[in-house]
């Protein structure tokens, strides 16, 4: 803008309150006053997660992407958007999915990451900080990262994972892998931006040098463990190695190493012994932070409703070729193995909760969808299951926000609504804690300051995902490629 004058005004068409100037397009009136406004979210109430509690707002105000004052708003601003909620609409901190895959695997013959739709549709549904958890494509999605923070993308905060550690990683050779070969590997995704690092299918000597050569970089490790069976990780082993979180398993007794450990966990059921007892234990005496990771096990066994059901057309996000095929595919057979393993995660979850692990539960959703079910949706669906899990709704929230934020080392910036942090927020319509579904509803998000709505980004990004013809199918069959 050319030239500075006094404004104060209202968002009219989307508040449907009286605004200085008239009527506009949100991008348009955004764009005008994009790095001179400063924003004040009025009305409506705020979650305190680390109480638990909502808190009536008297204002939210926002300016170079910070929350700068909680309270009446000070009178200080040039350019000042009022963003007047509804009383029962409430603002919580933008959530973080730290199992966000941006890969898909539309034709069963390899993953591809996504980027054409996912990061708008991650924004849409309020999440605001993703982690991939192994990138299929890390130049690739490195590039996104930089495009998103350089405001030429609009999306979530990207914490780059780099590529799988272990046997998940195209082209990984066990033996051809030695512990400074590792130790140079991490060191050159940490001089690219990496954020952290994901193990898949590793070794316990490939593992250690990992997690130890991340550390020398302030970096964090997450890993899909195993029971130790075929020379594999038990989660015991890979916390006193010192890993930073654990995904799916608790691992310990409850996992011998003479079968995996999917085997044992679709079998147990002793949660009043030792064996669970004791793992959790572990996690709570070294900090180690576990993502559950709830809701895929959903995907794959008997047809919930509940937890199954779209709340908007998923399908539309397809280009109108692959939606045809999609559309035309007979349904998933269900995994017995997964249907049997779905109560028994819930269970020790709680378990997991009740035994002083509430604060170091994480959220990640862990969806490589298949053309349906789309991972920037599953979020929803991962509150949910915590929820149906016996966790309050209140820490539901707090495990998608300040916990997840915590275990990336974030939680000085992000994960709560207080002064000087960034502002990222997710206005709903409803009351959460009453019903962790009314997350779904989002009026407004706000990342790293800045205002979008997900109705706009939503038809930004319909038909998008997947090949426009035939010709195009290749470049989402890396299996063929090989």
């Amino acid at each position: 803008m050319t030239a500075k004058r006094p404004w104060r005004g209202s968002i009219f068409c989307l508040f449907g309150i009286a605004a200085a100037g008239g009527c506009g397009d949100l991008g348009d009136l955004r764009d005008l006053v994009e790095g001179e406004a400063t924003y004040v979210i009025a009305g409506g109430r705020w979650l305190d997660v680390h109480t638990g509690t909502l808190v009536e707002n008297e204002g939210i105000t926002i300016h170079d992407g910070r929350i700068i004052s909680i309270g009446p708003p000070p009178d200080t601003a040039d350019f000042t958007i009022t963003v007047n909620v509804e009383r029962e609409d409430t603002i919580l901190p933008g959530f973080f999915d730290l199992h966000a895959h941006y890969a898909v695997d539309l034709f069963g013959e390899g993953r591809v990451d996504e980027t054409a739709a996912y990061p708008e549709l991650f924004l849409a549904n309020g999440v605001t900080t993703t982690f991939p958890a192994g990138e299929m494509d890390p130049v690739r999605m490195r590039e996104l990262r930089l495009a998103i923070e350089s405001g030429d993308r609009r999306g979530p905060r990207i914490l780059n994972s780099g590529p799988y550690f272990g046997s998940w990683r195209r082209g990984w050779d066990d033996d051809a892998m030695t512990a400074d070969s590792i130790r140079r590997e991490v060191d050159h995704w940490a001089s690219l931006g990496a954020a952290g690092f994901k193990a898949k299918g590793i070794r316990p000597e490939h593992l250690s040098p990992l997690i130890e050569q991340a550390h020398e970089h302030g970096l964090t490790v997450t890993a899909h463990l195993d029971s130790g069976f075929g020379n594999s990780v038990n989660p015991r082993g890979a916390i006193l190695m010192g890993i930073d979180r654990v995904e799916h398993f608790l691992g310990g007794d409850m996992m011998p190493a003479d079968r995996t450990a999917y085997a044992s966990l679709q079998e147990f059921d002793d949660f009043e012994g030792d064996a669970l007892r004791d793992i959790i234990d572990l996690y709570v005496s070294h900090g180690v932070n576990f993502d559950a990771t709830l809701s895929i096990y959903g995907y794959w066994g008997p047809h919930d409703p509940e937890m199954t059901e779209y709340w908007t057309d998923e399908l539309r996000f397809l280009t109108p070729y692959m939606r045809e095929i999609v559309e035309a595919r007979p349904l998933r057979p269900v995994n017995e193995s997964f249907a049997k393993m779905s109560p028994i995660k819930w269970r020790t979850l709680k378990a997991f909760y009740d035994g002083g692990g509430r604060d170091l539960i994480t959220l990640g959703t862990d969806h490589p969808s298949w053309g349906q079910y789309w991972s920037p949706f599953a979020v929803h669906r991962e509150l949910l299951a915590l929820a149906r899990a016996g966790v309050p709704p209140a820490d539901v929230f707090r495990i998608a926000t300040l916990n997840s934020a915590r275990a990336m080392g974030l939680e000085a910036e992000l994960g709560s609504i207080e002064e000087g942090k960034i502002a990222d927020l997710v206005i709903l319509r409803g009351n959460p804690l009453e019903d962790v579904r009314a997350a779904r509803d989002v009026r407004f998000v706000f990342a790293r300051g800045r205002l979008h709505s997900p109705d706009e980004l939503l038809a930004r990004t319909e038909g998008r995902i997947g090949p426009t013809d035939a010709s195009e199918e290749s470049a989402w069959r890396p299996g063929r490629r090989r």
